[in-house]
């Protein structure tokens, strides 16, 4: 498959697939409580056939063109991922996310990955908006959007009930132009 460097750091952007169940689970315990701060992803997979289902699902949305996995390793320790939750490329619409385990987390791996996604969305595949929900109270998830030079279409006022409390819900968004002219000053700016 592939493996995708995502620095001099050690770290990989790699399909996250059903044969990395165990390994996911581990990564899950090891990041359980601090990925389920804001999200519920992994929170129902707590053997290895959850785990693999829920990968198997993601393989399956991948096969239909319609969502897939990649995990983050650093060092050859899957430390976290990034996803198309949603892939829609009639429509040109997709959504992503992340999560991270504690140890993984204020490295940028999660804009670095995230910065091969859109380029994938926007220049192969023909996606024309790229859209990230986060929680309002979600600061690292907020700035992730920030950094990737989305802008904050709105907040769903209470959307959200995870934990037993009611989040306020922030969509972001970049259109395929935006991520373009970005790109192009980003690289204008180098030289």
């Amino acid at each position: 498959m592939y493996a995708i460097s995502l620095g001099d750091d050690g770290a990989e952007l790699r399909p996250l697939e059903p044969w990395h169940a165990q390994e996911f689970l581990a990564h899950l315990d090891r990041g359980r409580e601090f990925i389920g701060q804001y999200i519920s992803f992994g929170s129902r997979e707590t053997d290895v056939e959850s785990a693999r289902a829920l990968l198997t699902r993601y393989a399956e949305k991948r096969a239909a063109d319609s969502g897939s996995l990649h995990g983050i390793w650093l060092d050859g320790k899957l430390g976290g991922g990034v996803l198309f939750r949603t892939f829609d490329a009639q429509q040109g619409t997709c959504e992503v996310g992340c999560w991270l385990e504690p140890a993984a987390a204020g490295r940028g791996l999660v804009t670095r990955a995230m910065r091969v996604l859109l380029d994938w969305a926007f220049d192969e595949r023909g996606m024309h908006r790229v859209e990230w929900y986060a929680a309002s109270a979600n600061q690292p998830s907020v700035d992730v959007a920030r950094r990737l030079g989305m802008t904050r279409d709105g907040v769903l006022r209470e959307s959200h009930l995870h934990r037993g409390t009611r989040q306020d819900i922030e969509i972001w968004s970049v259109l395929a132009p935006e991520w373009r002219a970005a790109r192009a000053r980003a690289a204008h700016n180098d030289h």
